[in-house]
């Protein structure tokens, strides 16, 4: 009933922030509205600062069973543009690592568990850095995270009892729970590896230019949206189709809770067309 009785009264106090009596009055001079200054938008092709990225968890945690450095996978839930050119997939993947983790003790002591979402993978192959809140105030952003994720597991299954969570005393945040983070800095992109109409234009010009050392891939996947990668390159995600230059190569594809597919491949002009089935990683 306690807990009941501090949730109750946290929302009591959010709803009404500025509830006086009737007959209070003010004692202070009223202030003129502080000015505020519009930052400019920085220039270039830029992901900026504070962009929000949407993750889901992809796995259960749980401070009884999780160690420190373990790696976290979040699967990214909305695609994120700039200049209307996409980014940040739908799909991609999310890192975050455990930087601390203690399961229950004795004489009623709870475990912790503390997670730190490090960055997104983008478009081209690179990583954007991540942080907790949208303004930064400096310093890590580990146990709000932790915080924010253990609270949206609550609030997104209110019917279960808090027990379910809290396991006795260990930390539990189930496979599933949506949370918030935000890019960390400008993040200066080239735009050429991420709008796909001025990729096809250069890459049919390079054709152009060798067409007898060139061959056609187009890679897809079940489900869609896994990252490709050939030759140790990351080369986008599926469905692609991407142009080769002659002789052996070797194709993977992944995705967040799924096993890698790889195959050999060998281009001698052409097309050819791959599938890649992924198989699903068992439930822990």
């Amino acid at each position: 009933m306690r807990h009941h009785f501090i949730a109750g009264t946290l929302a009591f106090t959010l709803a009404c922030p500025g509830f006086t009596l009737a007959d209070d009055k003010p004692t202070a001079p009223a202030q003129a509205p502080a000015t505020t200054t519009t930052k400019p938008a920085p220039a270039g092709f830029v992901l900026e600062d504070g962009t929000p990225v949407k993750l889901r968890l992809t796995r259960n945690l749980s401070s009884g069973s999780d160690k420190k450095n373990d790696q976290v996978d979040f699967e990214v839930l909305d695609d994120i543009a700039v200049d209307n050119v996409i980014v940040v997939p739908r799909g991609a993947v999310a890192l975050g690592t455990i930087t601390d983790a203690e399961p229950k003790k004795r004489m009623g002591r709870g475990g912790k568990l503390d997670v730190n979402i490090d960055s997104v993978r983008l478009r081209d192959g690179e990583r954007a850095a991540l942080r907790s809140s949208q303004q930064n105030k400096g310093g890590g952003h580990v146990g709000a995270m932790t915080g924010a994720m253990v609270g949206t597991a609550i609030v997104f299954f209110p019917a279960a009892p808090l027990f379910l969570f809290m396991h006795g005393k260990d930390i539990n945040i189930p496979k599933g729970t949506e949370v918030t983070a935000y890019v960390e800095g400008n993040v200066q992109l080239d735009r050429a590896k991420f709008d796909d109409k001025l990729k096809t234009e250069q890459q049919q010009a390079a054709i152009a230019r060798t067409p007898e050392l060139q061959g056609a891939l187009a890679i897809s996947s079940t489900p869609a949206g896994a990252d490709v990668e050939v030759d140790g390159s990351f080369m986008g995600n599926t469905p692609s189709q991407l142009n080769l230059a002659a002789g052996d190569h070797t194709i993977k594809v992944s995705k967040g809770g799924f096993k890698t597919w790889e195959r050999k491949l060998k281009i001698s002009g052409g097309s050819v067309n791959l599938n890649a089935e992924l198989e699903q990683i068992p439930k822990p």
